[in-house]
């Protein structure tokens, strides 16, 4: 470790991981509540579940986000971070605020806790990925414009790199963009229109750009191929990434009351969204092959190299699946959007808070990597939990295939209602359950193999040089 302050990383890597298993668990329940209607009803609601689930999963990844930056910029930057109190009185707030918010949502009915949190004052709730009550989202402001400032005056008094500008431009988008969280019109096209500016503008957006300065920062690190190359290729992937999916948006204004012309914007550049991450994978690949050293940790580089295969299948193939107009017209709001979803979330976004915790935790312990015996685990556990995720989208996609075919494409009297269709999927439900087991037992392996790295520490290559 070179910098005192990249030491602010580990708390928001710790906690981000315990949210994670919070997600996952609740997806098991998801999953079950599929099969077994009443499953912990009325305890914990399918609705509460699935806001549980979904809220986890963003409020996890951004704790990820934060932890990579302390981690990043300092060594970018070449200095310390501006302000290490303040990101840890940021961590603690932002903790406390989403531990009381998933607990809001167990523990009261979600209109008693609007009531409670003052939503009539202005109102922000009862949207999808958006649940949050109006107190938490002014909270989750305030944590992030001290997180940018943080960043930013770090890198003001630091060194300019395209890396840190680039992840700087992207958390800087990823808080514009969230205002739009507090825009609720009474139209519901309207809101639906302004409601994509957060959740589209977010994951098919400024978040490639935090996921691209995030696998450039890694390869340069693991690889030692030349900073020039990399910031090249960074260019060129994040400019396709702006181009396509700010446009993109297209795709979701097809069916709510847009104009008609979305229908071939939408089209056009969500068939260009794909690229971005085909090009990442060739970036990978091309450093692997052009690497000056063999970096001991195996597995960072794993879920790197993972990463950029996984969500260009998830964010790119399965994306393109159902995304020009005329197919989306009958698989909008099927289990294919589940299943890319799904497969695009876990590829793009959760394995690269998982490479830069698998690269970094190590460092911060003082060893350049885990030793052998952790890292088998944990490249185990990579293969595990990709393997049982694409199960999961094949059987969601298998899933939304039954929906279209059963429900909506025929045209006569045969077209079975909602619930009769999800009847006849019942046993893909089922299987999916078990994939989404499996995939918790790669949860497991990942977090055991930090206990493994504790045990076996003497046996790992120790830090004597700063990477």
């Amino acid at each position: 470790m070179k910098y005192a302050s990249q030491n602010i990383a580990k708390p928001y890597f710790v906690f981000a991981l315990l949210l994670f298993v919070g997600q996952i668990v609740f997806g098991l329940v998801l999953g079950t509540q599929y099969v077994v209607g009443d499953f912990l009803f009325p305890e914990i609601p399918f609705n509460v579940a699935r806001m549980v689930h979904t809220n986890l999963l963003i409020v996890w990844l951004l704790f990820g986000f934060m932890g990579a930056t302390y981690y990043l910029i300092p060594e970018e930057c070449q200095c310390e971070l501006y302000s290490p109190r303040l990101a840890r009185i940021l961590f603690w707030l932002f903790a406390a605020a989403g531990t009381l918010t998933i607990i809001g949502y167990l523990a009261v009915p979600y209109a008693r806790l609007a009531d409670l949190t003052g939503n009539e004052l202005l109102p922000t709730m009862g949207r999808e990925f958006l649940e949050q009550p109006t107190i938490t989202k002014l909270g989750i402001v305030v944590v992030v414009l001290g997180f940018i400032f943080n960043v930013g005056m770090t890198v003001l008094r630091g060194r300019k790199t395209v890396v840190n500008m680039v992840l700087l431009t992207g958390l800087v988008g990823l808080a514009v963009f969230f205002l739009f969280a507090f825009y609720n019109p009474s139209s519901l096209t309207l809101d639906k229109y302004f409601w994509w500016w957060v959740v589209h503008l977010w994951v098919e957006g400024v978040w490639e750009l935090i996921l691209g300065a995030i696998l450039a920062f890694i390869m340069i690190r693991t690889t030692g191929v030349d900073r020039e190359v990399v910031e090249k290729w960074l260019y060129l992937i994040i400019a396709m990434a702006l181009i396509s999916g700010i446009l993109g948006t297209g795709h979701h204004f097809f069916f709510i009351g847009a104009p008609e012309y979305w229908l071939w914007i939408g089209s056009i550049f969500s068939a260009v969204e794909p690229l971005p991450f085909f090009m990442m994978m060739v970036f990978a690949f091309s450093m692997l092959k052009r690497r000056r050293r063999e970096h001991p940790n195996k597995a960072a580089m794993t879920w790197a190299v993972g990463t950029t295969i996984m969500a260009f299948l998830g964010a790119g193939v399965w994306g393109f699946l159902h995304t020009l107009a005329p197919v989306n017209y009958y698989t909008h709001g099927t289990q294919l959007t589940a299943a890319h979803g799904h497969l695009a979330f876990f590829g793009a976004y959760v394995m690269i808070v998982l490479s830069i915790i698998s690269y970094s935790m190590p460092i911060l312990a003082g060893r350049q990597a885990n030793s052998t015996a952790a890292q088998k685990l944990e490249i185990g556990s990579c293969w595990v939990m990709c393997i049982a995720m694409l199960t999961i989208t094949v059987l969601l996609t298998v899933a939304g295939a039954m929906q279209v075919s059963l429900q909506r494409l025929p045209e006569s009297g045969d077209a079975l209602s909602f619930m009769a269709t999800q009847d006849k999927i019942a046993m893909v439900y089922w299987a999916r359950l078990v994939a989404g087991a499996a995939f918790g037992v790669g949860v497991m392996m990942y977090l055991a193999s930090f206990v493994v790295a504790s045990l076996t520490h003497r046996q790992a290559p120790q830090l004597t040089v700063a990477i």
